[in-house]
């Protein structure tokens, strides 16, 4: 049978303006399917090709595959749907599937407004899709899917959901095809490399109710450091990689692994040939404040650090663990270290003002941070949070939950007057760099790394894809009264999905006064990153490198 995997035309100005990305979820699932011995499996990455709908329809109706699958995050989901919907409309036998966070959570949502998906893969998709193939393949579809774990799909009038799969317990069975991908697409921009997005563990040991990593993976598991050192070795020989960003959430949660396959990689010579970064916390980097010398000995030079917010005022309502003095002390060791720091600021709150956007300014001046990003809040909608923030989010409209649409409304300025007063901070942090940092910061790898950085701003801005400028149709202060995000207003939330967050807000509530459940103090927000927990080095020992597990049966498995 032939299966088609297309990653969604979606572009909101973001991630992308350093360069196109792999989408790594195509390699992991090809590469499950053809390890199961389906071979004749094909790839249309849509987004990086900029293939519009006529376009991957001609090239679907060429292909006719028997199943179409693609992904979402929340802000791509309708490009992904309409992917399905024009499988469909080539061949109504086309069995179209859609995996991805965001249907994991919202499958009611989307099976509501696009009822031409056959099926949604909740959760970790290798296994599920394989049981998912396998019926299809053995003409047992569509009798076979109530009886298939980890999916959702409608039967009739019904939104159906078969018992969540148990996650894949033994991550080094998972062998991506890395082969599906072209990799000559897939550049760096700041450093004209070829790019990868490796992951050492999938989940994590902690519960923040902002954050849906540990919702989607649910448990946590951890790989053998070698193991990902292979794989990173194999993307340096066949594909030629020079750049990678581990995808994990934060990679230093487990500090013996990371010192692990820093050294790794160390032992093999790898950092002559391969750089990468990662985002991590705060609190991180001045645990590890010891170890940094080694991190960048092993090739680590780029560090996102989730600072979040630079006012105390900000970082107590994001309940962080972190202070001013904290956050400027782990950029001084990371600077101290040669490794390039990017401090993240969450801006666009309902407490928003002016003054708190120029005290980001003033902290980032004062930090010295290499590079600085300034990201609008974004309520994921199946986080505990979305539903307590209630009323104040006001658009449903998901294509717009991008890091650079203000979602929420500050009380004390309009849309367009943030929009503006972000960007006037984003024209004085890298016209400074540009005049008196960047081209002063000696002839070596440092230098060439931040001209590379500020030539991936100047060219996004210069074609207007920054933060989506030119779709918003922002010139400058003189236009931010004329500013039009173009949210879709008619986008509302499906009475099914809203009738299941009030049962499980009502599951909640009743725990809660179980004592089964402990509450965040006074309802307070956080950001990602935003956790006090650390992993010691003695809880450490307790995640060994994934492996199947003693019994191959029911216990220890974990279920939605």
């Amino acid at each position: 049978m032939r299966i088609l995997l297309v990653h969604p035309n979606y572009h909101s100005g973001g991630a992308e303006i350093a360069g196109n990305w792999p989408p790594a979820w195509a390699a992991y699932l090809a590469g499950a399917l053809r390890g199961a011995g389906y071979d004749d499996v094909h790839f249309i990455d849509a987004m990086t090709d900029h293939v519009d709908d006529a376009e991957l329809e001609a090239r679907i109706r060429a292909l006719k595959p028997d199943v179409v699958g693609t992904t979402a995050i929340t802000p791509s989901i309708y490009k992904a749907e309409e992917v399905l919907r024009l499988a469909k409309a080539v061949s109504p036998a086309i069995v179209t599937m859609l995996g991805g966070v965001h249907a994991t959570f919202m499958f009611k949502q989307v099976l509501t407004e696009a009822p031409w998906i056959d099926v949604i893969v909740r959760g970790e998709g290798e296994e599920i899709l394989l049981d998912l193939i396998r019926a299809i393949d053995e003409g047992r579809w569509p009798l076979a899917r109530h009886a298939i774990e980890g999916l959702a799909f409608l039967d009739g009038a019904d939104i159906i959901a078969t018992k969540a799969a148990p996650t894949v317990k033994d991550l080094e069975k998972i062998k991506p095809d890395w082969g599906i991908l072209q990799w000559d697409k897939y550049v760096y921009i700041p450093l004209g490399k070829r790019v990868a997005i490796p992951n050492m563990a999938r989940g994590c040991p902690f519960t923040c109710s902002f954050c849906s990593q540990w919702k989607f993976w649910r448990d946590y598991r951890i790989r053998d450091p070698k193991a990902v050192v292979d794989e990173i070795e194999t993307l340096v020989n066949d594909h030629e990689v020079g750049f990678f960003i581990l995808a994990d959430e934060e990679p230093t949660i487990n500090r013996k692994k990371f010192i692990a396959f820093c050294e790794e990689l160390i032992a093999r010579g790898l950092p002559e040939r391969v750089q990468w970064g990662i985002n991590t916390r705060v609190t991180d980097i001045l645990r590890d404040e010891a170890y940094l010398a080694l991190y960048r000995q092993a090739g680590l030079v780029h560090v996102s650090l989730g600072t979040e917010a630079a006012a105390q005022l900000k970082l107590d309502l994001f309940n962080k663990e972190t202070t001013v003095e904290q956050n400027k002390k782990a950029i001084r060791l990371l600077r101290e270290a040669d490794i390039l720091v990017e401090a993240q600021f969450i801006v666009g709150l309902e407490n928003e003002t002016a003054e708190t956007l120029e005290e980001t300014y003033r902290m980032a001046q004062d930090w010295k941070p290499d590079l600085a990003n300034w990201s609008m809040y974004t309520p994921w909608p199946f986080s505990n949070l979305f539903e307590e923030l209630g009323d104040k989010v006001e658009i449903h409209d998901f294509d717009k939950y991008n890091f650079v649409t203000p979602i929420i409304k500050p009380a004390a300025m309009e849309r367009g007057e943030l929009l503006d007063r972000v960007m006037n901070n984003y024209r004085r942090f890298y016209m400074r760099k540009a005049l008196f940092s960047y081209p002063w910061q000696g002839t070596g790898y440092r230098r060439k790394y931040l001209l590379g950085c500020l030539k991936a701003f100047l060219k996004a801005g210069f074609q207007r894809t920054f933060y989506d400028l030119g779709r918003v149709n922002y010139w400058g202060p003189q236009s931010r009264k004329k500013v039009d995000f173009q949210f879709d207003r008619s986008r509302t939330l499906a009475p099914a999905q809203t009738a299941d967050w009030q049962a499980a807000a009502e599951r909640s509530r009743k725990a809660a006064e179980r004592g089964a459940v402990v509450h965040d103090a006074a309802g307070v927000i956080k950001a990602c990153g935003g956790g006090d927990q650390q992993l010691s080095d003695e809880a450490a020992d307790a995640f060994a490198p994934a492996g199947p597990p003693p019994d191959p049966g029911a216990k220890g498995r974990v279920h939605l």
